[in-house]
């Protein structure tokens, strides 16, 4: 996964698969104001408990974003002066939800489903999986739909063949204890996780711990 060389930025192409830029123009109270706005895929995020053995199950994975964001006030403007040795790419791994885009017509339980078995290995009917809530991310620059799903695996659920992404994805499916999950909401903590992510596990800690906690 950390294994990343030869970064440098380029223009993005107008045939992108999944962010458009545009401008939206509007009229408010009379003024005529416009925003620089991202065209980009809705998503799905599920939280997993694996009730065996009493895990949550996330996963790792590179974000280039991320090491952007650590990295841009040095990488010049092609950001080929990058000092990779003062910013491995192990800084921007981050931990995440099991998520994808929904770039199929199909029904959003079945996307969610999906990303289940392909990235963490999981193989569930659907009907174990728990729609949770929807809601607005990017509300600055995109306003995407995401939808967060619940479901219970159990080892027997696991397939040798699922995990790790598809295609070009390296995903690496990490597990934590509900007690390794809380001390991540820690004050002062400093995370490279994004806020769907803190927002489900606390949606987890809030809504779902105590059903489980005879076998914690």
């Amino acid at each position: 996964m950390n294994d990343i060389s030869n970064i440098y930025y380029g223009p993005l192409p107008p045939d992108s698969p999944y962010v458009k830029p545009f401008r939206f123009h509007y009229t408010q109270n009379g003024k005529e104001k416009s925003w620089d706005l991202l065209k980009v895929h809705d998503s799905v995020s599920i939280v997993i408990l694996n009730t065996s053995r009493q895990k949550l199950v996330f996963v790792r994975q590179f974000r280039p974003a991320v090491y952007h964001g650590l990295v841009c006030a040095e990488a010049g403007d092609d950001g080929r002066s990058i000092d990779m040795k003062k910013y491995p790419p192990s800084l921007a791994v981050t931990l995440e939800l099991c998520a994808g885009i929904v770039d199929k017509p199909i029904p959003l339980i079945e996307i969610a489903r999906e990303e289940i078995l392909e990235e963490c290995g999981y193989d569930v009917p659907v009907e174990r999986i728990e729609e949770v809530i929807s809601y607005r991310s990017g509300v600055g620059t995109s306003g995407s739909l995401q939808t967060l799903f619940y479901v219970e695996v159990t080892d027997g659920d696991k397939v040798p063949s699922g995990g790790g992404g598809v295609d070009d994805e390296i995903i690496e499916v990490a597990e934590y204890s509900v007690e390794e999950a809380r001390k991540l909401l820690q004050k002062g903590n400093v995370l490279t996780s994004p806020p769907s992510f803190l927002f489900g596990v606390l949606w987890f800690l809030t809504n779902r711990v105590h059903a489980n906690s005879p076998q914690q």
